[in-house]
């Protein structure tokens, strides 16, 4: 069964906070939707299976073509389903980039700019500075009224979560698969755009139209097989 509540969130970035310390860390990012609807993104940086780094990847002059809808969109979360699949994002099967330049990255490590949650902050608080338009993939949840947000405080809690692929999972996380349902931000700058991947290293390549894992296929072993045609 794919994650539910599937879509895209559109709005501006207004605060930024990384987790080093928690055992599941996240990069936390406050969002403003819809209203001035406030929204928390919560964006693994590490992998709560026995593969402790997350693969990352960052195209810096990303070509919006072919996503020439998303300007036009309303601000606020917007599901994704069979009718509007043309906005889905797909890594396996969407050609959005070369999956073999993906890089493993620690959560925390000493140093500045080279650790993910380091990597994520640089664009997140470019994003906050010029208040360029962000748009993150991934599922939605809440709202969970009468109970503030635990990061940032707003009322009702609510966000986005699945911040990455959502595909050739195994055991745990099998549930999750599906094809066109992958997470990831875009964001909009002004004479640019930005476009942040992420994936699992214990995630397979190699699925099916469900997403499920047809064989052990690392990000590297893309390019030796027979490339999916684009939809």
């Amino acid at each position: 069964m794919p994650i539910k509540g599937y879509g895209v969130l559109k709005g501006i970035a207004i605060d930024g906070k990384d987790e080093r310390d928690n055992s599941t860390p996240h990069y936390q990012i406050r969002m403003i939707g819809e209203d001035n609807t406030d929204y928390r993104i919560a964006v693994n940086v590490m992998s709560s299976s026995h593969e402790s780094e997350v693969l990352y990847l960052v195209d810096e002059q990303y070509d919006a073509s072919s996503i020439t809808i998303l300007p036009t969109m309303s601000n606020g979360f917007t599901r994704i389903t069979k009718d509007n699949r043309d906005i889905a994002l797909d890594y396996v099967r969407g050609e959005l980039f070369d999956p073999s330049k993906m890089v493993p990255l620690p959560h925390d490590k000493s140093g500045p700019d080279n650790d993910l949650n380091d990597k994520i902050q640089k664009y997140i608080e470019k994003a906050i500075k010029e208040k360029a338009i962000c748009y993150v993939y991934g599922s939605e949840w809440g709202p969970e009224n009468n109970k503030p947000d635990k990061i940032f405080g707003f009322e009702p809690g609510r966000g986005v979560h699945n911040v990455h692929m959502n595909q050739g999972n195994e055991g745990r996380w099998k549930g999750d698969n599906g094809s066109w349902q992958d997470g990831g931000i875009l964001i909009q700058f002004k004479d640019k755009w930005v476009a942040i991947f992420l994936a699992f290293l214990s995630q397979s390549w190699c699925t099916n139209e469900k997403g499920h894992s047809t064989e052990s296929c690392s990000h590297t072993d893309v390019k030796k097989r027979e490339a999916v045609p684009a939809r």
